[in-house]
């Protein structure tokens, strides 16, 4: 017998957390908007930018009601629908998309935008927790980890053109399908590449081949006798070489100038902290200037100034290490681990495959736009546009958040009649 009253089983913890990390979000935004206290108008001026968000926040009740209204079993009956949608929806891009900073990832509609791979990323976790929850699949299997490899390589084919910062976070389904069974070296591979490729950006490719060389000896003569195998070496050796001596050629012929700036930057190869390294270089001054206790909520003078570009969105956080501090920072970062650590509580406790994996899908979401957005406005990632959840400014990201989250809690306050 279905429980007629879903709220009373949802998990309040979770929701009090995204309630908390929200009402922060709002007001980190309405400080960064203002040049000065003197210029607070009302919360209700839709004209700034606040006034937008806070309008937002308010249509994101109703949105709310209408994820939980609906039965768990929806999700995962429809899970195929949604997911061609979402890829419609991003397909229309190249045709129907409005080019912003460069980009053509967005809708417009009048004076509303919105913007499709936010919303996307949900889609992927319902069709990729469908496809793990059958039965019949089991990712020990090779043609089985290519369609699961398949469902999250067709979204990023067609991000990739328009944002590639938004295309990297589908990396971290990797250790969802991991969680479910993939072999260890799809993540030790991705893992060495990435490696690999940083240090190509470093060093020559022909004294990096040779360090691999000398390591790939090493393992080869460190082994037992009965485990060597000088085919898998050799294969392995040219494979690391070919991707060594692609990495310049990829590096500037598919990277876009601006990446490529960023990316010399963050590896001290250029030193531009009047053009491409300016946010950078201001975020982290903001940051350090607040201090352990920062200098108070509406006192920054870094922010006040508007020395750091883009603040409510992608840099927003750095207006509460100025006006928080550490501490602040602290409590911030503490509230986005506590929510991540109880989705991975709650889907472990799911009673179907479909639920849990889409738990672990959202956990990782949010745990990768957290981690890659902090590291990036301290400096020690490149500046790839990757939104902070429930901070950044904007519907889609705020929306889109939202109903990836309170889909799994209305899965979590369903199973009590999965049986």
């Amino acid at each position: 017998m279905k429980n007629q009253s879903v709220t009373n089983n949802l998990d309040w913890m979770s929701v009090f957390i995204y309630i908390i990390l929200v009402i922060l979000g709002w007001l980190n935004i309405y400080s960064s908007s203002l040049s000065s206290v003197e210029d607070q108008t009302s919360i209700f001026d839709f004209t700034q930018i606040y006034g937008k968000q806070f309008l937002f926040i308010i249509l994101s009740i109703p949105l709310i009601f209408i994820v939980l209204s609906v039965d768990g079993k929806f999700y995962e009956k429809f899970s195929s629908v949604i997911y061609i949608v979402g890829l419609l929806s991003l397909a229309g891009l190249f045709v129907f998309g409005k080019t912003v900073k460069g980009q053509a990832n967005w809708y417009s509609f009048g004076s509303f935008g919105l913007q499709p791979s936010e919303f996307v990323k949900t889609a992927t976790s319902l069709a990729l927790a469908k496809y793990l929850s059958d039965v019949q699949v089991n990712l020990k299997d090779t043609n089985r980890q290519i369609q699961a490899l398949g469902i999250l390589a067709i979204p990023i084919l067609l991000i990739v053109p328009h944002d590639p910062g938004s295309a990297l976070i589908y990396g971290v389904f990797i250790l969802v399908l991991y969680r479910e069974g993939l072999p260890s070296w799809y993540v030790w591979t991705g893992f060495i590449a990435l490696v690999l490729f940083v240090l190509a950006l470093m060093i020559k490719p022909l004294v990096l081949t040779g360090v691999a060389l000398a390591v790939i000896i090493f393992v080869y003569y460190r082994s037992r006798i009965i485990n060597r195998n000088w085919i898998l070496s050799t294969i392995v050796f040219l494979l690391i070489g070919g991707f060594v001596f692609s990495v310049d050629y990829v590096f500037e012929n598919v990277f876009k100038q601006h990446h490529r700036d960023r990316f010399n930057i963050l590896l001290g190869k250029e030193v531009d902290m009047k053009g491409i390294g300016y946010n950078t270089n201001q975020s982290e001054i903001a940051i350090g200037s607040g201090g352990w206790f920062g200098k108070g909520y509406l006192e920054g003078t870094q922010t006040k100034g508007g020395f750091v570009p883009e603040q409510h969105t992608d840099y927003i956080f750095t207006t509460v290490g100025e006006e928080w501090g550490f501490v602040g920072s602290l409590f911030v970062i503490a509230l986005f681990v506590l929510l991540i650590i109880r989705i991975i509580y709650l889907a472990e406790r799911q009673k179907t495959k479909f639920s849990r994996v889409y738990g672990y899908c959202v956990a990782g979401i949010l745990f990768i736009h957290f981690f890659v957005n902090i590291a990036m406005v301290v400096g020690i990632f490149p500046t790839i546009g990757v939104p902070l959840p429930f901070f950044s400014y904007g519907g889609s990201g705020l929306w889109g958040f939202t109903i990836l989250l309170f889909i799994f809690l209305k899965m979590d306050a369903n199973k009590v009649n999965e049986w």
